[in-house]
């Protein structure tokens, strides 16, 4: 009995130290890291986060107008055009042709003015703002946050504005004074190795290399929908919508109208110095050739300026009064035929030469 009353304290002592044991493991395995180790997992981790978060806004592929982006230059020609108009009024009472030599002054001036009170302080152009349109830092397009529509992102930084301002504005003006300068000095008439006329040869050349730029640039534009000038395509500032759910401000009905008289007006331009030739005017007035129906006005008047000759003279075949002066290919004034003599008006014919 003494013997297993021993030992039973033993064996309760020994299931005293597992327990203790075991709530110790149980213990330590709940103690929290240390917070190095939260940092190091954090860094290990941000890169591959970031990437997936890349991947999942990237930047949605828009289609600007092309239409629009044209209208809005062509806009702002017009809108210049206008504001020059209104300031040469003003001087209209002063020295005739005062404005003439400071007007490559006056375009710089008004195209300072446009710049001034809407690139500069981020707002578009009259015409681009007329087609709901806008500048956008091309080069700033990273995806971040939220990107719903593709038409978000910053507006030209100080330094594009500046760069914008002094190729458009300061470019144009000071291209202008040294053509008008070198057209002045007769740079192209000087002799073949002096300076002006290296000068003058530079800057055909530079000038031709600007219009084949520009030329390859309007086939780009055309096929990408990107950048109208090389300045934009330079300075990276693309033409987005302002605002995706507003219509344009100018309807293609009026679009169509302007287009439609422009055309038709350069087309007059064309075929009036037409019409004023001779042997047009024949082919499109009938006229009869038959010598007894000719009025006693038409036989009396000079054809060309309806005054009575002083010397008249007549044209042999036709017998139509005519200019004196004759020459192997000289035809009639009236009836368009070939002369082979002239008569004085009661006197002998001279004869034209023929070859």
């Amino acid at each position: 009995m003494d013997k297993e009353t021993l030992a039973a304290p033993s064996s309760s002592s020994s299931s005293s130290s597992a327990s203790s044991s075991s709530t110790a493991s149980t213990s330590s395995t709940n103690l929290p890291p240390p917070e190095e180790a939260w940092v190091d997992t954090y860094q290990k981790l941000l890169p591959q986060w970031q990437s997936l978060s890349h991947s999942h806004q990237a930047a949605i592929p828009i289609s600007i107008s092309r239409v629009n982006q044209v209208d809005a230059a062509r806009l702002d020609v017009e809108m210049s055009a206008m504001l020059k108009e209104q300031l040469v009024k003003v001087f209209t009472l002063m020295k005739p042709g005062i404005l003439f030599q400071y007007e490559a002054e006056l375009d710089a001036f008004l195209e300072f003015l446009i710049w001034r009170f809407s690139i500069w302080v981020d707002k578009p152009t009259p015409g681009i703002a007329l087609m709901n349109l806008r500048y956008r830092d091309e080069r700033a397009m990273e995806a971040r946050g939220k990107v719903r529509t593709g038409l978000e992102g910053p507006g030209l930084t100080v330094a594009q504005k500046i760069w914008y301002c002094v190729a458009t504005v300061g470019g144009q003006y000071i291209w202008a004074r040294l053509q008008s300068f070198s057209a002045f000095r007769r740079w192209g008439d000087s002799e073949q190795r002096s300076f002006p006329r290296r000068a003058w040869m530079l800057m055909q050349r530079i000038e031709g290399l600007y219009k084949a730029a520009s030329f390859g640039n309007l086939l780009i534009f055309l096929y990408t929908g990107r950048y109208r000038n090389l300045i934009e395509r330079a300075l990276r500032a693309r033409l987005v919508y302002g605002s995706p759910n507003m219509n344009r401000a100018v309807s293609f009905e009026y679009m169509n109208r302007q287009l439609v008289w422009n055309e038709f007006s350069e087309m007059l331009l064309l075929l009036l110095p037409l019409l004023n030739s001779s042997s047009l005017q024949n082919f499109l007035r009938p006229f009869s050739k038959d010598k007894s129906s000719s009025s006693k006005e038409d036989d009396t008047a000079c054809p060309i300026c309806l005054a009575s000759p002083t010397i008249p003279f007549l044209a042999i075949p036709c017998q139509h009064r005519t200019r004196c002066a004759a020459a192997p290919s000289f035809r009639c004034s009236r009836c368009n035929e070939p002369i082979t003599a002239m008569q004085r008006h009661g006197g002998v014919s001279n004869s034209v030469p023929k070859q």
